[in-house]
Formats: structure tokens, C-alpha cells, sequence
């Protein structure tokens, strides 16, 4: 017999009064139990207000929610019993102790007194905060406040997690563990919905990405599987002193090597916007050159090519290449599409 998913949307809907749009327009999308689901997607794409009725903080214009087989709507009260919510921001009583935080959390979910004293115990144990049980809210590290987050919300064994942005602001050793902690979570058999805009965090801990923008769902795949949808199968980033020669030029005759399927021109060593009107397709499917970003005269550019052959092969005709337009190479480097790239291509580059 198939279990029914952790999480599932149908063509939900979710219009604002006085918005001349819906914040979530026809959205549908499954998580499996025991999955970890990252939900992406710029500023503003619908991601909070689709959380927001998961969670049944927000009521849906239309369509259907379901957490663990329970309408978000019409049980309400048991949906929340199944979830747990782990906000960007500490939301921590600061009047309590860290393990009085726990206890409290889950004497509001009606676990009995022997069992959450036992529960808080465990968590703080599992979280490395055991010398942190009397300490208050106000006397954590950002890292700590994180980890007292994650363990109020498992206090009640919920089938469902929601991390938002679970990392922010975390020195490195503290994001290996929430990172490992939720992995751990995930073998134990707890659902995550991960919202984050930390694409490499999402690339290394979801199993699946769903990409939304304007409330609708524009790609759903394994992070592996939204890669492999761009053209190319690796990169070259070179950074030039382009000479008497603009840098569309320079994409252009760059774009007309074999193997090259797109051409990006950034600003030097950091990305910028590219200019109004968005990539132009030119010389067939699927063979893309992105406009120029602009810059100063004289300004080194950086160009990023996608190639569909061994990106090393392509080092020589790219040198030689722009050698021949009279543009000094200062840096070249190689790589691989990663799951920024596909966000990229599917929501652009405008800032929200």
C-alpha cells in the first residue's frame, strides 16, 4: 500500500487584498516522507506565503494543502501537532533557560511531565548544549540560539520540519552540524522542508528542489537532475583586458567556437546585472549569449562560457581566441554548472 506524501500541494492559491497578483498562483508540488525538500526561489517568488499555509499561519484563496494526510485547513489544529517550524530569526523566550524553553514547547504539545524532562535531556545531549541547560536565551551564540531552535522543535516528534534559511550567519563549524544534524534527521525518518537562498546548502542537503518564482513552480528535480537540464556540461570563466574591443564583441566571436553552447559576460571577478532585455537567442536552439554587462572603459571583464565537451579541451581555441582579438587573459579557471546556475537561468539576474 502507498503512503501518502508528507507534504502536498494542489494548484493552491493564495491572492493578497488590493494585490494586483496572486502570491501563489496554481502551485503544485509532493514531499516524501523521510525527504529532505529544498523550496527555492528569489524575494517576493511566493516561497514564505506557501510555507506560511503549510503551516497554517495563512489561509489559501484556493486549491489544497496537506501535512501528513491532513487538510491544513479543515485540521488545523492536528497539522500543527505534526509540524515544527524552525524560523530564520531567534525566536527563543528569553525569559526561560534554555532547557525550560524545551520543556515548555513540549507541555504546550501535551507531552507528559516524565517524558519531555527525559526528551529535553536527550536533545540537549544530541545538540552538544548540555552545559547550556540553565543558560538564557540573551547568553547564546548565534550557533547555539540555532541548535536550541532545532531541539524545541523536535520536542514533539514532528513528522514534518520546516528549516528557514537554518545556516545564516553561522561560522562554518556551526553549519557542519546543523548540516549534519539534518541529515541525521532525514535517516531517522523526519520530512524537511528546507527554504533557504544559500544555493550550495541547498545543492548538498536536498534530495529534491522545487524552484517557484511568482508563485508558480518553474523546475522540480534532484539537484543533480536540475544541473544536467543546462546546456553545457562544464564551464570556463576567463577574465580579460579586452583591449580596443567591446566586451559584446568579445562574447560574440567567443559564442562562435565549437562546443561553446552559451557565452556570459559578468563584471570583473563578481557578477553583475546584465542590461534591460535578458538573453537573446541567436544561431539555433539552444545556444544562448547573454547581453554585456556594463563596464567602465578599460575595465578588465570577466566571461563565463557553458560548454557541452571537456571544459579543458576548450582552454587553447578560448586563449587563442581572444589572443587573436587583441585581449590580454589575466585569469582563467574550470568548472562545472552548480544549482546557482539553473537558479539563475530559470529566475534571472534582476535584483528583487
Amino acid at each position: 500500500m502507498t503512503r501518502e506524501p508528507a507534504v502536498e500541494v494542489r494548484e493552491l492559491v493564495k491572492r493578497y487584498p488590493k494585490s494586483p497578483a496572486n502570491a501563489v498562483d496554481g502551485l503544485s508540488f509532493a514531499v516524501e516522507r523521510g525527504e529532505v525538500f529544498g523550496l527555492l526561489g528569489p524575494n517576493g517568488a511566493g516561497k514564505t506565503t506557501t510555507v506560511g499555509v503549510l503551516t497554517t499561519r495563512v489561509l489559501p484563496t484556493g486549491g489544497s494543502a496537506r501535512i501528513a494526510g491532513l487538510d491544513v485547513v479543515a485540521d488545523a489544529v492536528a497539522v500543527r501537532s505534526r509540524l515544527a517550524v524552525v524560523p530564520q530569526r531567534v525566536n527563543l523566550d528569553r525569559s526561560l533557560s534554555v532547557r525550560d524553553n524545551l520543556v515548555f514547547h513540549a507541555a504546550y504539545h501535551g507531552v507528559g511531565r516524565a517524558e519531555r524532562n527525559r526528551r529535553a535531556d536527550a536533545l540537549l545531549d544530541r545538540m552538544g548544549l548540555r552545559d547550556k541547560a540553565k543558560a538564557m536565551a540573551d547568553d547564546l551564540s548565534g550557533g547555539q540560539s540555532q541548535r536550541v531552535m532545532i531541539a524545541r522543535g523536535l520536542m514533539h516528534r514532528p513528522e514534518v520540519l520546516f528549516l528557514d534559511e537554518p545556516s545564516t550567519g553561522l561560522d562554518p563549524q556551526a553549519r557542519l552540524f546543523v548540516h549534519d544534524q539534518v541529515r541525521k534527521l532525514r535517516d531517522e525518518g523526519v520530512t524537511i522542508v528546507l527554504t533557504t537562498h544559500d544555493m550550495d546548502e541547498a545543492q548538498k542537503l536536498s534530495d529534491r528542489v522545487g524552484i517557484v518564482d511568482h508563485g508558480r513552480l518553474l523546475a522540480l528535480d534532484t539537484p543533480a537532475g536540475l544541473i544536467r537540464s543546462l546546456p553545457g556540461c562544464g564551464t570556463v570563466e576567463v577574465t580579460v583586458a579586452p583591449g580596443s574591443r567591446p566586451g559584446d564583441d568579445l562574447v560574440a566571436r567567443l559564442f562562435e567556437l565549437p562546443g561553446v553552447e552559451r557565452v556570459e559576460q559578468l563584471a570583473a571577478a563578481t557578477v553583475s546585472a546584465p542590461l534591460p532585455g535578458g538573453p537573446q537567442r541567436v544561431d539555433g536552439p539552444g545556444r544562448i549569449a547573454a547581453p554585456p554587462a556594463p563596464t567602465a572603459p578599460g575595465t578588465d571583464i570577466r566571461l563565463r562560457l557553458y560548454v557541452d565537451t571537456e571544459p579543458a579541451a576548450l582552454v587553447g581555441p578560448v586563449v587563442a581566441q581572444l589572443s587573436s582579438l587583441d585581449a590580454q587573459v589575466s585569469d582563467l579557471s574550470l568548472g562545472e554548472p552548480s544549482l546557482e546556475d539553473v537558479f539563475i537561468s530559470l529566475t534571472g539576474r534582476d535584483l528583487r
